[in-house]
């Protein structure tokens, strides 16, 4: 007898046949399972079939697969992928056009289940595509089913990309590089290069030998948006893949062949909205190129370097005027300089070298000062000129604010650290300016000594100086500036009056809600927020979320949707395309009762992020969550994408589990409704001090006399 956990009810359809409910016991033989059912329906040679999931993928069902199965799933009777396989592979090669279409549209659809893509590449039938490919004979519409069929088989993993022709990757780079050609059939190209490169380096170079560059960059100005996206995509992968040589020697052409201002134009101010793939291209973009400065920021100058030496001395040069070398003798020379370096602000007066042997930003802070200088001479000579004519305790030092800023805005943009698989925050003037960090610099290094005039600052100041320009400059840019010059109204906007004011409102707002009767009525009010919270994140989650899957192969078409049913009993997930907003319960093929949900993981503790140990960074670690059900044999793995998202699912799941939640969102915005509502009850006593304790009651009278006895007046 079966034990009830083993026991699965379920349906089967057949096309033709009245549906059969069954209870499947996991512990017995599919084959004998499958032979029960065509019994049932009187269908002979039971090796022939098959079951497949009737919705969604209609994946096969195997045993490896089988503990998948929930109560209430619903399953077909099909082809067994063997017998598929063998009738699509002839149907392939019939001299019919239209069975040729029709059976390369089936195959493009069913390649994506591996069972089938290994029975199908077992009949050596992959390689009946690339001929396909390679005699380029047939009409749009059949190669674009023949390349995607490709794609998906290949993308399995059970054949290596290395195997493949040097004439097949000849005609798949022709499709990309012609300038008529089917946008569907260019489309799965892009694909398949980008799957190449990222596969092996010996591919990259064949792939960059072929690809015309030029075309790519074509790509991304046409109005069709998936296109644009996997022309990118290639991109990425182009620049991701290659050697320093080979990158440096595309970063040169792209930069020749102005792609930001094609990317800003094209993409950025395209009448629709950036796509989630396009925005996390145009991230990858953004920190592969700024990286690109990561080897100067962890290079120290060297002292005996004369190239270093002489931009050093440039600084000095280019603001104070120095006698005629030969009118001087060494002493007096040393003196003169040391003198001016001090004016310029460096700390090690005699040896201004030693200032920039801190890395980060090592040379960097050399490079964004010489630009200043030289670009910007009169902003230059007038900051240092100003500064070494105040008292010595009242100037800004321009080489010290200048080292400090560099390394700030490293860290603001993120320079040298490696971009997430999951990241889509750019910034939109990455890609309207050149050369972006030393303009950043050169806008910032004037708005520091600005502040550092309107907050009086004296050299004992410093740190508060930085920490105020840091403010300035992430509020600013939080605001998703488009344009240099946007930036540069923005961040003089905000003063350091307005930051005083946005600090005061702060402090303000944190002293009156710290006052013992405030904080009283915050811990009556909490029970009722934190329930309206919950009902907020139960809502998000009846609403569901886009999350991505994380692949090492390619990124594209690798998007599902989660979401939970109205009843809060079960949460439904399955794959879907990118345009996708939100599907409908009936279209997700998977589900987990709430019930089967044993625990919430999150971060390294996640089966996904300890498979992929070195790949994750820690960005993904701070968006990575899972759920396991069941006995705690299987996993749900979510990599959010972004932190707003991570926190509103795992508060959400936390509130299903019964457990409370401990997101920083949530603390937040318990503040926030805290806060909203104390000030809505305490608008009668606007300027009325509230004490800290409530009022001594006073003593009682010595008598009672006072009161009058309506009992006794009514006789």
């Amino acid at each position: 007898m079966p034990q009830q956990k083993d026991i699965v009810k379920i349906a089967i359809q057949m096309p033709g046949a009245y549906p059969q409910l069954i209870q499947l016991d996991q512990k017995k033989p599919l084959t004998a399972v499958i032979k029960e059912v065509c019994d049932r329906w009187n269908l002979p040679g039971p090796e022939n079939y098959a079951l497949q999931y009737a919705d969604g993928a209609h994946t096969y069902i195997t045993e490896s697969n089988r503990l998948d199965i929930k109560n209430g799933s619903i399953l077909r009777l099909t082809k067994a992928p063997g017998r598929c396989a063998d009738d699509l592979f002839k149907g392939i090669q019939s001299s019919d056009s239209d069975v040729r279409c029709e059976s390369l549209k089936q195959l493009a659809a069913i390649s994506t289940d591996i069972t089938f893509a290994q029975e199908f590449i077992s009949r050596d039938g992959h390689s009946l595509l690339v001929h396909i490919v390679e005699d380029a004979n047939e009409a749009p519409l059949i190669m674009t089913h023949t390349l995607t069929a490709f794609m998906e088989l290949m993308d399995h993993g059970i054949v290596s990309w290395e195997n493949l022709s040097s004439v097949f990757i000849k005609k798949i780079a022709g499709f990309v590089n012609a300038k008529v050609m089917d946008t569907s059939i260019q489309q799965v190209s892009l694909d398949i290069l980008e799957s190449m490169v990222l596969s092996s380096i010996s591919l990259f170079h064949q792939i960059r030998e072929e690809i015309t560059l030029e075309r790519l960059i074509a790509h991304l100005q046409v109005s069709n948006q998936q296109l644009q996206t996997k022309a990118m995509a290639l991109l990425m992968a182009l620049l991701q893949t290659a050697g320093e040589a080979d990158r440096q020697d595309l970063f040169a052409f792209l930069e020749k062949k102005n792609l930001r201002q094609y990317i800003h134009k094209n993409i950025i101010h395209s009448s629709g909205p950036i796509g989630d793939e396009m925005a996390h291209y145009l991230y990858v973009l953004q920190s592969v190129c700024l990286n690109h400065l990561e080897a100067r920021m962890r290079t120290a100058l060297d002292s005996f370097n004369q190239e270093q030496r002489e931009a050093l001395h440039s600084l000095r040069q280019a603001v104070f005027e120095t006698e005629s070398d030969g009118s001087l003798s060494n002493e007096r020379r040393r003196s003169l300089c040391a003198k001016e370096f001090k004016k310029l602000g460096f700390s090690n007066k005699g040896n201004p070298g030693q200032d920039l042997s801190r890395t980060p930003p090592g040379l960097l802070a050399l490079d964004t000062m010489t630009y200043f200088a030289s670009r910007y001479p009169d902003a230059y000579s007038r900051f240092v000129l100003e500064n070494s004519s105040r008292e010595d305790k009242h100037e800004c030092p321009f080489a010290r604010s200048s080292i400090q800023l560099t390394l700030m805005l490293c860290e603001i943009l993120r320079i040298g650290e490696p971009p997430s698989e999951t990241g889509s925050n750019y910034h939109p003037i990455f890609f309207a300016q050149d050369r972006l960090l030393e303009e950043l610099f050169c806008i910032c290094i004037q708005l520091l000594n600005k502040t550092w005039k309107e907050m009086r600052a004296t050299q004992e100041d410093f740190d508060k100086v930085m920490q105020v320009v840091r403010e300035q400059i992430t509020r600013t840019l939080s605001s998703k500036p488009t344009s240099l010059e946007l930036f540069k109204n923005k961040v003089n906007a905000l003063n350091y009056s307005e930051i005083l004011k946005l600090r005061q409102t702060e402090r303000l707002h944190q002293e009156e809600t710290l006052a013992p009767p405030v904080l009283e009525l915050k811990e009556r009010l909490k029970p009722e927020l934190l329930e309206l919270i919950r009902q907020q994140r139960l809502n998000r989650l009846c609403h569901g979320t886009l999350f991505r899957k994380i692949s090492s192969r390619r990124r594209q078409d690798k998007l599902w949707y989660c979401r939970l049913s109205p009843n809060h009993k079960v949460l439904h997930y399955g794959d879907v395309e990118e345009e996708t907003e939100m599907p409908s319960i009936e279209s997700l093929q998977d589900k987990i009762p709430v019930a089967d949900i044993k625990a919430l993981l999150i971060g390294k503790d996640c089966p996904h992020m300890k498979d992929n140990k070195g790949k994750q960074t820690k960005e993904m670690l701070d968006l990575a969550f899972s759920i396991t059900y069941d006995v705690e044999e299987y996993s749900l793995n979510f990599v959010a994408s972004s932190r707003t998202d991570f926190c509103l699912w795992t508060d959400g799941l936390n509130v299903l589990l019964g457990k409370e939640m401990s997101s920083e969102s949530m603390r937040s915005e318990l503040e926030i409704l805290l806060s909203m509502e104390i000030k809505l009850r305490l608008l009668d006593l606007e300027n009325v001090p509230i004490p800290d304790s409530a009022p001594p009651i006073p003593k009682p009278p010595s008598n009672f006399n006072f009161c009058y006895d309506f009992s006794q007046a009514e006789h």
